[in-house]
């Protein structure tokens, strides 16, 4: 909408992706802020709330009826904003919109598996979701194709390209949004726990995403520079003021939970960021937080399959650190400063070489 002003209006200040990416973040957090009070008095009334899981540590037992699929709404209010602020002829835009709305429809399935009458905590199978997260992530990397994006691979600290992937570049891009998406779906088990390291990520990759795509800034700091790439932060800041807003009501005792419908496409969206930025090894340390608690999950099942002992208390490992004695709180912000460390030190890698 604001680019319809810019090219029919004359209003020139709508051409800059800055101004945009303000009004974006803007729109979804008042938006958010306004929906979300609405959401959970009805997600309240309809009982939609998720079990609690069985193992989870017995404090747990206190987020009885708390309300999901609060991720419905800030997907909602993303796409809204960037519908409004960001060029829809863009494929990199196509790109995310597909991708952060596919991935929170393949969520709303899943919570509304689990707050069915049922009350089945489980939710799709684990194979049935991947399937459909395959299938998602590989429509969106056709438009990738679409768009000519760029094959080669970077690492950080070093500013030249890698090797080209060529095509097998369409497994890797697949893999990255799956992985990130299930990273963050698997962070997301205390109040606000996956909320502030996703704001986090997201500003470091709406940073990148936007220097990458500015020829001088790129070349100054010896970035690959993919032209269009960034108006993808105008999507990146839009996710910030939703997520902002989420947190209002997210934050420790939780009035809601973001459910899968939040969590996946937090995720994917995530993943989708760093392939065009060309930051997919990147990530590990934007994303460190989540690689961390997937990793402990893995370690956990593969030491009990093979050992039959397990290597922390419970997985994943945020439970392992309330089972210690630590409060929710503290492992909450001290996961957070984990995270903020993490992207400080994949920012540093856009200067050193």
């Amino acid at each position: 909408m604001f680019y319809w002003f810019y090219r029919h209006l004359d209003i020139n200040i709508f051409h800059y992706i800055s101004i945009r990416a303000g009004i974006g973040f803007f729109i979804s957090f008042f938006l958010t802020m306004y929906i979300m009070p609405k959401f959970i008095k009805w997600a309240y009334n309809k009982k939609a709330n998720q079990p609690i899981y069985e193992y989870a540590p017995t404090s747990h037992q206190a987020k009885v009826g708390t309300p999901t699929m609060g991720g419905v709404v800030f997907v909602f209010t993303t796409l809204v904003a960037t519908i409004l602020t960001a060029k829809l002829n863009n494929p990199y835009i196509v790109g995310a919109l597909l991708i952060i709305s596919l991935f929170s429809a393949i969520g709303i399935k899943d919570d509304l598996a689990k707050i069915s009458s049922s009350k089945n905590s489980a939710g799709l199978t684990p194979k049935m979701k991947l399937f459909l997260q395959f299938i998602v992530s590989a429509i969106v990397v056709a438009v990738l194709f679409y768009a000519n994006h760029t094959t080669t691979l970077f690492i950080p600290f070093y500013k030249y390209a890698l090797f080209d992937m060529q095509y097998y570049s369409i497994i890797f891009w697949i893999l990255v949004m799956i992985a990130a998406s299930n990273a963050v779906n698997l962070t997301d088990g205390l109040d606000g726990l996956a909320t502030v390291p996703s704001i986090i990520s997201f500003f470091s990759l709406s940073l990148i995403v936007y220097i990458t795509g500015h020829a001088i800034i790129s070349g100054y700091l010896f970035l690959p520079n993919i032209k269009i790439a960034g108006e993808l932060s105008i999507v990146g800041a839009s996710f910030i003021g939703a997520l902002i807003a989420f947190l209002w009501f997210n934050s420790h005792p939780a009035q809601i939970f973001m459910g899968d419908s939040g969590s996946l496409a937090i995720g994917g969206f995530m993943g989708y960021m760093a392939i065009v930025a060309k930051s997919e090894i990147l990530l590990i340390a934007i994303g460190f937080l989540f690689v961390f608690e997937t990793v402990s999950v893995i370690l956990q099942v593969g030491s009990f399959k093979l050992r039959q002992k397990r290597i922390f208390l419970m997985a994943p490992i945020h439970h392992h650190f309330e089972q210690k004695g630590w409060h929710e709180n503290k492992v909450i912000i001290r996961f957070w400063i984990i995270a903020f460390m993490s992207n400080l030190i994949a920012l540093l890698s856009l200067k050193i070489r």
